[in-house]
């Protein structure tokens, strides 16, 4: 298999194939993994099937700041090792839902950053490849907040510039007999 360092030398033909195969490898190897995963930018939530009838005495479940463990009492671990980034084990939980699935709900420390998995050992996937959710602004903290919201304003009108533009448009509109396409506001 050819290393990424020759992607920039693929045509776009070729690159939406090798991006194709790609996730299609990941897909394979993501379904292989004994739980299911999502993330948002703050957040990971796996979903981890256990027999039916399971409840949460049967259960040990170890959530700490690098390390996730989901297993039955008595067995082999589920699911154990080093989580790929640390987590607020403080805002972390674990459900168990219709005694089948167990819910664990991961608040990432870095919530601007994409997880290329959930355990250090397990195949990883492509960060740059995720399309983030419509995010809305109340969701960003403060700081990236007012970076978006001054993005968003370049570019718009001040409330200065849109009151002399209707006050030219008004003056326009009240004497039409003049050429106004050359003018220029200032």
């Amino acid at each position: 298999m050819s290393g990424e360092d020759d992607y920039d030398k693929l045509s776009p033909e070729e690159r939406a194939v090798r991006v194709k195969e790609n996730r299609a490898r990941e897909e394979k190897e993501q379904a292989a993994l004994p739980y299911t995963w999502k993330q948002e930018l703050a957040e990971v939530d796996l979903e981890v099937p256990v027999p039916k009838g399971t409840r949460g005495k049967d259960l040990t479940v170890v959530i700490q700041r690098k390390k996730l463990s989901v297993a039955l009492k008595g067995k082999e671990p589920i699911l154990s090792g080093e989580l790929c980034k640390e987590i607020k084990v403080e805002e972390s939980t674990w459900t168990i839902e219709d005694q089948q699935l167990v819910l664990v709900h991961l608040e990432k420390l870095n919530k601007q950053q994409w997880w290329e998995n959930v355990l250090t050992h397990h195949p990883k996937i492509d960060t740059k490849q995720i399309v983030p959710e419509d995010s809305r602004l109340s969701d960003l903290d403060g700081e990236t907040r007012g970076m978006v919201e001054k993005m968003m304003q370049l570019g718009k009108p001040t409330s200065d510039e849109i009151k002399k533009m209707e006050a030219l448009k008004k003056f326009q509109e009240a004497h039409p007999e003049l050429d106004f396409s050359n003018a220029k506001i200032s």
